[in-house]
């Protein structure tokens, strides 16, 4: 088989882990972006291409890793050449432009992969197991909290060009939601500090409520606290004969949690020293292609987290909870927005 050849758009701190993903799979590398691609093409062994339209014509699958406002203008631009497609996470900034991505990589017959990377961490993969398994009984409530210092780079904080602690940080929680307890039929969310001109402050702290088409509510707090202070997430879930639950920071030694020395940093959660998740997902996405199977997470999934943030957004607006569409409502409003 010949060698996979794999185009990063992007280079800022979510690239690395990646870009380490790519090298151990032994793909021919491209990079480009706006700033950093020269560290990324030399740290990697990468070539580095002047645009993006130069290298989605020199890949097989374009990996996008930008600022989360230019995902679906990049993903149509990669799917309007054939191109299999890697997205981070949100897949866009609103359900209707997500949806619009998965219809135009439907069209041209090329796979698109929405990339969330805690599906693919084992302590949550292992609890997703045991609800199947019945561990729990009937499934009734879900807790999630997922908390870490504040990003430095600016567009995080602006909402309306994709940014906010729901869609960056919360999303990520969403997703698990839905994927341990199904589609969701309301949202209700508040933040503090509310956001101020399209400016989200910092530190600040959301929390959502989600009740799910089958009667689950599911809690999911999230936090962009001071800088330095270390990554945390837990879940917890809870039904009729039992309960599951993981807190990243819980061993069998005694802990603190404090502010990391400066210079230091803690951008993303701990990594298990097993495997990468990040490696995890795109190896999951590789052997998806070759065997024309179905990856852990797909483009309806995508698009579903980004319409649960949406909603989430819209109940801190009204000051009340949001009403989901049902999933044929879903589907419905995909296909209009593709024509």
């Amino acid at each position: 088989m010949s060698t996979l050849k794999v185009g990063l758009i992007g280079a800022g701190g979510i690239s690395r882990v990646h870009a380490d993903a790519w090298r151990a799979l032994g793909a021919e590398g491209y990079v480009t972006s706006l700033a950093g691609a020269e560290e990324i093409a030399e740290e990697y062994g990468f070539e580095l291409v002047a645009d993006v339209d130069a290298l989605i014509e020199l890949v097989d699958i374009v990996d996008i890793v930008t600022p989360s406002s230019t995902h679906a203008d990049f993903a149509l631009r990669a799917i309007a050449r054939g191109r299999d497609v890697i997205c981070e996470k949100p897949l866009a900034a609103t359900a209707e432009a997500a949806a619009t991505v998965a219809r135009a990589a439907e069209d041209a017959g090329v796979r698109l992969f929405p990339a969330h990377v805690v599906r693919y961490m084992g302590e949550y993969a292992q609890i997703k197991a045991g609800i199947e398994a019945g561990h729990v009984g009937t499934l009734a409530v879900q807790r999630f909290s997922r908390a870490g210092s504040a990003p430095q780079t600016p567009w995080f904080f602006s909402e309306s060009t994709g940014g906010g602690v729901i869609r960056d940080l919360m999303i990520h929680d969403i997703d698990q939601a839905v994927w341990f307890a199904g589609p969701v039929a309301t949202v209700y969310a508040v933040q503090n500090p509310p956001t101020v001109d399209d400016r989200v402050p910092a530190p600040v702290t959301s929390h959502l409520v989600l009740t799910h088409r089958n009667g689950v509510i599911s809690h999911i707090h999230g936090s962009w606290v001071a800088p330095g202070m270390p990554f945390r997430t837990s879940v917890e879930v809870s039904g009729s004969e039992g309960r599951l639950r993981y807190d990243s920071a819980e061993d069998n030694a005694q802990r603190t949690d404090a502010v990391l020395p400066e210079g230091d940093t803690d951008y993303l959660p701990p990594m298990s020293p097993q495997e990468s998740p990040y490696y995890a997902e795109i190896v999951d996405f590789v052997v998806a292609l070759r065997e024309g199977r179905d990856a852990r997470v797909s483009p309806a999934d995508g698009i579903e987290a980004v319409a649960v943030a949406e909603a989430a957004y819209a109940s801190i607006a009204a000051g009340a909870p949001i009403a989901l569409p049902s999933p044929e409502r879903c589907t419905a409003i995909a296909e209009e927005a593709a024509r």
